[in-house]
């Protein structure tokens, strides 16, 4: 175990004529020297192993100016106090528990107290001109009370149970520190020392260099260890150091290349851009997830307010009963408008909003993610033919199923390969809504998570999944597997409800709810009545190969909220238009009708009139012949 700093060579003071004399004046054993070792050593005094276990009493030796008491058995520093002019005092490898008893060395520059049970640092504030302080192999868990030590060059505190760096001000001087060996995790306040090259820190649980950071901001620091750290392990290390320490010319004991600043500047590059772009990323992943906080904020907002709407109408509807609407012989949900002003609690929420983007569209693999009902633009993008090729999942949240359904027909042309949907708050609540998703391409997986979609409480909407999607052969409804049981049950449960519905509609009607393709299919099946068996069954695969919906399930239709308002506000309309009209018919036949009833109160009378008035014209026949004639003279 090194015991002094700087590698220096121990200095041997011990003289050959040296007498400890005891006294019975005193407990403490008196120093007695020969003329001889006076002379020959005036300035200097060695009692190395000599198993003290007391400083002795120093007599007549006021000159001394170097004092060793190595390998010794001491416990305290006393009987030294006269020695006013020594500027050097070794007390390595004692069992000193406190330092005390220095306070009249005024002059003292080296003072070695290495391998002793001091536990702090104290008593050192009149040694102002200490140079070298050497306090290894002790138990000090603390650096205190040497911050005006200005002109200290040297520190030893190596081997002792510091778990921390700090407290370094004011030593101005310091140009070594040795703290290895103790159990150090983060260094502060070593680049406030101007004069500081050497630093030694092996062997001690630095695992960072942010807990050391400090040291790059040091411009006076030429030599550093860090060997025996958790640091010193990572693939990083070296080339970290030196990019941010590039005034350091040993490195560990080892002197740096260029080469390996060149080798280093080049790593830190590539850190610096892996740093650059994890911040993005992290920007990014922040700036998603409060977007997503943002539509998600707005969507209950929205919900709350469709809430209050309802329950308002509700209030009115059992204050004056309505019948409800009827189209088609179905009965819907009329749905109110969204309008009137919020209340001040709602209206309040939304001016604390962040001022954020509303909607969120992101591309993450083969999964296309949108968020809030302003994504459903994204669609109208010119998507890339590899990218939209890509996608094979689409996913939303926070969206309206009836507003989705409008952009279905874009999902089926813009993603050609999409085969899984998820919902999620995309307030899917009953099992009609599934029916708008007849019309994409394909589905083979469907998710509809239970949070925002109430419809996955109906015990049986799996199977009038299965059932009315049954085209799409799907393999997995929210992950779980479809079997072949699945599909009978399903087929069992809703089988009647589609020939119901074909069969109670008129033939018009039926024509004018399927899509072209059906409808040839439709016209086919009317058409092959009466033809030969074998031919129609031919022609029958034909047909089922070229459409894959059955024609009794397309019946089943989903009618959106917007739809149904342009339907209600077009059947009002020809309702206007009908009675407009009908009003008019009436019009125009009681007034034909009453002067019916007018001409017959007349007739007679008129009858009798026309009735004399040709008998007296034909009274006298040449007359009338005259007449006659002239009235066919003038008009020609």
């Amino acid at each position: 175990m090194a015991r002094t700093p700087s590698n220096k060579q121990p200095i041997n003071l011990r003289g050959d004529h040296i007498n400890l004399v005891s006294s019975s004046l005193s407990s403490f054993p008196i120093l007695q020297r020969s003329s001889e070792e006076k002379i020959l050593y005036s300035d200097r005094l060695s009692l190395e192993r000599q198993k003290l276990t007391v400083c002795p009493i120093i007599n007549g030796e006021d000159h001394l100016r170097l004092l060793n008491f190595q390998h010794n058995f001491i416990t305290r520093i006393q009987n030294i106090s006269n020695l006013q002019k020594l500027i050097s005092l070794d007390l390595y490898d004692n069992q000193i528990e406190e330092i005390s008893g220095l306070s009249t060395l005024r002059c003292l520059r080296v003072l070695l107290l290495g391998k002793n049970r001091i536990k702090k640092i104290s008593n050192l504030e009149n040694l102002k001109s200490l140079d070298v302080l050497d306090l290894h192999g002790n138990q000090i868990t603390k650096i205190e009370n040497i911050n005006h030590l200005c002109e200290l060059r040297v520190l030893n505190l190596a081997r002792n149970f510091l778990s921390h760096v700090d407290n370094l001000n004011g030593l101005d001087s310091l140009t070594e520190l040795n703290l290895r060996h103790n159990q150090i995790t983060f260094v502060r306040d070593v680049d406030n020392l101007p004069c500081l090259q050497h630093l030694f820190l092996s062997f001690n649980n630095i695992s960072s260099f942010d807990s050391v950071s400090c040291l790059a901001d040091s411009s006076s620091l030429s030599d550093i260890t860090f060997d025996g750290n958790p640091i010193a392990q990572e693939s990083w290390y070296k080339h970290t150091v030196l990019q941010n320490m590039m005034q350091l010319r040993q490195l560990d004991m080892k002197r740096i290349t260029e080469e390996e600043r060149r080798m280093a500047s080049v790593l830190a590059k590539k850190e610096e851009e892996k740093k650059r772009e994890s911040h993005k990323q992290s920007l990014l992943k922040e700036k998603k997830r409060l977007t997503i906080n943002n539509v998600a904020r707005q969507w209950d907002l929205q919900q709350q307010r469709v809430a209050n709407i309802a329950t308002n109408e509700d209030r009115k509807d059992s204050d004056s009963p309505q019948d409800p609407c009827q189209i088609d012989g179905s009965t819907l949900s009329a749905f109110p408008e969204e309008t009137g002003p919020l209340d001040s609690g709602l209206n309040n929420a939304l001016q604390g909003l962040s001022v954020v983007d509303t909607y969120l569209v992101e591309v993450d693999g083969d999964t296309l993610s949108l968020y809030g009902s302003g994504a459903l633009e994204s669609l109208d993008r010119n998507w890339s033919v590899q990218t939209a090729g890509m996608i094979t999942t689409v996913s939303f949240t926070f969206i309206e199923f009836d507003e989705i359904v409008q952009v279905l027909p874009k999902l089926k042309i813009k993603f050609p390969n999409s085969l899984h949907l998820k919902f999620k708050e995309t307030n899917l609540v009953m099992l009609q809504q599934f029916n708008a998703l007849a019309q994409l391409r394909r589905i083979d997986q469907l998710t509809i998570d239970p949070q925002g979609n109430p419809v996955v409480n109906f015990t049986l909407w799996k199977y009038y999944v299965l059932f009315r999607l049954s085209h799409f052969s799907m393999q997995k409804i929210n992950g779980t597997e479809v079997t072949q049981n699945d599909m009978i049950m399903a087929e069992r449960l809703f089988g009647i409800l589609a020939h119901v519905a074909s069969s109670e509609l008129p033939q018009y009607r039926l024509i004018s709810i399927l899509g072209d393709a059906r409808k040839k299919q439709f016209r086919y099946l009317l058409e092959s009545k009466g033809k030969k068996p074998g031919i129609i069954n031919e022609e029958n695969n034909d047909s089922k190969r070229l459409v894959g919906e059955n024609t009794n399930r397309a019946t089943l239709n989903y009618t959106t909220r917007d739809f149904y308002n342009e339907k209600l506000e077009e059947i009002k309309e020809k309702k206007k238009f009908c009675k407009t009209y009908i009003e008019d018919l009436v019009k125009e036949a009681t007034e034909i009708n009453m002067k019916n009833e007018a001409l017959q109160k007349l007739w007679p009378q008129m009858f009798i009139e026309l009735v004399r008035d040709a008998v007296i014209e034909i009274r006298n026949k040449n007359s009338y012949m005259k007449l006659c004639l002239q009235q066919i003279t003038d008009q020609k």
